[in-house]
């Protein structure tokens, strides 16, 4: 992949996400693109990557030939407040207002986990992914959908919570998709390709 911040000439508003991103508990694939027209997109790791404190040690995971529209957020899991509690109130967030141990600072929320994005994902304007969440590759997340659930490969999903709208492909080419991984090839290869990929030529990849 270039080593560079904006796949397009005079475009400032469309990054490389994986080249502006320096925190290690992120980790971005190839070619995956972030696209925003209300902040600067360099500030992904800020304005979209949210509530992801390192004492959870939870990691962001986006594969490769990703598309990611603008407001998108990934909300995770010091967002939330504990169930098992009497109270909704974070005490241990203010131990020392309560003479609570630091140490159990995270008794205040569930830890749902990592969140985890497949290859060529496309998530839709302003759609949240909450904690724990995994989504498969070449899935679909519509604009403003909130994802509590993991999403099977090539499944397009909208809504608040989220629910399955369809499939992309039947299940016989999605199983050949998944074999073929065209996302792991080389960017030469990739090229060759080019118009079968596009073109939705899948027949034409496997001959």
């Amino acid at each position: 992949m270039p080593e560079k911040i904006y796949p397009r000439t005079n475009d400032f508003e469309t990054v490389y996400l994986k080249s502006v991103i320096s925190n290690p508990n992120i980790v971005v694939g190839d070619y995956t693109i972030y696209h925003d027209f209300v902040l600067d997109p360099v500030l992904f790791e800020k304005n979209n990557v949210l509530y992801q404190y390192p004492v959870n040690n939870d990691k962001l995971l986006i594969g490769k030939f990703c598309s990611i529209a603008c407001g998108a957020k990934f909300l995770f899991s010091s967002a939330n407040h504990t169930l098992k509690s009497l109270s909704t109130y974070p005490f241990p967030i203010f131990f020392e207002e309560w003479n609570l141990d630091k140490k159990n600072i995270t008794s205040a929320w569930d830890n749902k986990g990592d969140i985890v994005i497949g290859n060529d994902v496309w998530i839709g304007y302003e759609a949240v992914i909450l904690s724990g969440v995994r989504i498969g590759d070449g899935a679909i997340v519509g604009s403003r959908a909130v994802v509590t659930k993991d999403i099977p490969p090539y499944t397009i999903v909208g809504g608040v919570p989220a629910k399955t709208i369809k499939k992309r492909f039947d299940d016989d080419v999605i199983m050949k998709l998944l074999q073929l991984q065209w996302w792991d090839w080389p960017f030469d290869k990739v090229q060759q390709h080019l118009q079968q990929i596009m073109n939705g030529e899948a027949d034409q990849l496997w001959l």
